[in-house]
Order: C-alpha cells, then sequence, then structure tokens
C-alpha cells in the first residue's frame, strides 16, 4: 500500500486594512513623504516653540538697531544670531520658530470652521433637496463668484483688522469648495443599495447623514482639506501683508513680510527668510495632497 503525500497548504495572507492599505500607498509617494516630515518638523517646532527658539519673538537687542546684525553667512555677523536680526534688533530665527506655532493655528482654525460649515450645507443640499437645494447652491455661487482674496479683504474691512477676523474671512471664503464637494458626494451615495437597506430598516434621516452616508464621502473632503491647509497660510499671510491680518509684533509671516518689504535692498535676509518658510510649508502640505488623494482614490493607484 503506498502512501499519498498531499500538498502542502498554502498559507492564507491575511487582507489588508484600509488605513494599513492608504498608509503603504502613502509610503510609496516620495513627494508625499517628502511633505509629511516637513510637517511633523513644523508641527514640533510649533509646539515646542518656547523651548527651541533661543529668545522671546519680541526681546529687542539694542546693539543689534544701532549696528544690523547680519546672518552667519555675512561679515560682521553675531554667533548668537544665526539667521541675524531684522530692523528693530529682534532675533530672526526665534520669530520664524514663534511664526510656525501662529501659521499651523491659522490653517487649522480656518480648515476645521470651513469644512465644519461645507459638510453642513453640502448634506442639507444633498438630502434635501428642491428649495433648500437651489438657495443653498446659489448662495455658494455668489461667495464664488467674488475673487477668493477679495471677498476676505471685504470682510476684514467688515469685522476689523486683527488675526481672529483674518481666520473668519479666510474660512467663509472657502465653504463653497466643501459645500459643493459635499453635495457631490450625497447624491454619488445616495442610490446606493447600502443606504435603501437603512431607510428600510428604519433609520432617520439624521442617522442617514451622519452614520451612513457621511462616512463614505470622507475621502475627497480630507484630500480637499490637506489642500486648502496650505492655501489658508497662503492667504492670511496675504492679509497680513496687506495689514489686514496679525498685527505686530506678532511673528506671524506675513506680517513678517510687510514689516520689511521696504529693507528688501539692505537687509535682504528679513524678506527671504519668511518668504522661503511659507513657500517650504505651503509646498509641504501641496505633496502631502496630492499624496492623499492617489492613495484615497482607488482610481488613481498605481
Amino acid at each position: 500500500m503506498t502512501d499519498i503525500t498531499l500538498p502542502a497548504a498554502e498559507p492564507v495572507s491575511r487582507p489588508i486594512s484600509p488605513s494599513r492599505e492608504v498608509w503603504l500607498s502613502l509610503k510609496a509617494n516620495k513627494g508625499a513623504m517628502a511633505g509629511l516630515i516637513v510637517i511633523v518638523l513644523l508641527v514640533i517646532a510649533a509646539v515646542f516653540a518656547d523651548i527651541i527658539a533661543p529668545y522671546h519673538y519680541a526681546q529687542v537687542f539694542k546693539e543689534c538697531v544701532v549696528e544690523v546684525c547680519p546672518p552667519a553667512w555675512r561679515e560682521g555677523s553675531d554667533p548668537r544670531f544665526i539667521l541675524g536680526t531684522d530692523a528693530v534688533g529682534r532675533d530672526l530665527w526665534s520669530r520664524l520658530i514663534h511664526g510656525s506655532r501662529y501659521s499651523l493655528f491659522i490653517g487649522s482654525i480656518v480648515v476645521t470652521i470651513s469644512l465644519a460649515a461645507g459638510i453642513l450645507f453640502g448634506l442639507l443640499s444633498g438630502f434635501f433637496r428642491g428649495t433648500i437645494d437651489i438657495l443653498i447652491m446659489r448662495a455658494m455661487d455668489i461667495i464664488l463668484s467674488v475673487p477668493s482674496l477679495l471677498l476676505a479683504l471685504a470682510i476684514v474691512a467688515i469685522l476689523g483688522s486683527g488675526l481672529l477676523n483674518a481666520m473668519i474671512a479666510v474660512a467663509i471664503t472657502y465653504i463653497p469648495h466643501y459645500a459643493r464637494l459635499a453635495r457631490a458626494a450625497v447624491l454619488t451615495e445616495l442610490p446606493k443599495d447600502y443606504v435603501t437597506a437603512s431607510r428600510v430598516a428604519g433609520a432617520g434621516t439624521l442617522r442617514l447623514m451622519l452614520n451612513t452616508v457621511l462616512p463614505n464621502c470622507l475621502a475627497p473632503l480630507i484630500v480637499q482639506a490637506t489642500l486648502s491647509f496650505s492655501t489658508a497660510i497662503l492667504d492670511a499671510a496675504a492679509l497680513g501683508f496687506l495689514g489686514y491680518g496679525a498685527q505686530a509684533p506678532t511673528p506671524e509671516w506675513g506680517t513678517m513680510l510687510a514689516d520689511a518689504r521696504s529693507l528688501i535692498r539692505s537687509m535682504p535676509w528679513v524678506v527671504t527668510l519668511p518668504g522661503l518658510a511659507i513657500l517650504i510649508t505651503v509646498l509641504a502640505f501641496n505633496l502631502l495632497g496630492d499624496g492623499l488623494r492617489d492613495a484615497l482614490d482607488p482610481k488613481l493607484k498605481r
């Protein structure tokens, strides 16, 4: 009697969780990972600004007011000030580090307000068609018909100058983008079988909105929020540059640019360094947003 040898069973591979799949896709994107690393460093600098910065952002060094203290790569530099000082004698490195805290705070508040309001309007417009849909969408169209920076300037002119009013103004200009995106996602999800099954099971409108439909609409909204984060920082910096945002001596990067624009020839580092900080931050968020779009959209996955 011969022995029958059965083939070895192949190991069953466990399915990859959606969050891990997104992370693996994001990890394969070098640009997105570079943006993520820069953002993590910015967050660390913002959280521990009081520890990392060698001086307080408003501390004035009188010796650098009488005679300019340039950065380390220029003659006559002071080893205490790596990036030099501004025209008032304040350490530029300390002000840039503290400025990251304000810029990230601006982006977080603007995106949170506009995303929450946009989701609310998008859900209401998608679920309650007819008059409600027409009123909400026409209001969004009116906001979109005005250039965002011009509308933000008009709102700040009404509310008054200041960092808080600038954030509210920028947030209002972003609401239509989220509202239209949320409405389109809701209209795509409503005809699907799982929504019909939830209705048959007795789920109310509020439960359908928040528990059934909204979780399946979050992917494009997350991508839009990441991309809008960089635009919010840029718009807030523009308002600060025009004198309608944060006021001196607040070390917001746009305000620092506005204070130093007359010194572009005599002290170019005072203008260049805040501009580079804005450029690097905006680029990092754009790279991360593009990577998230590729990771969350099955059609764009390679």
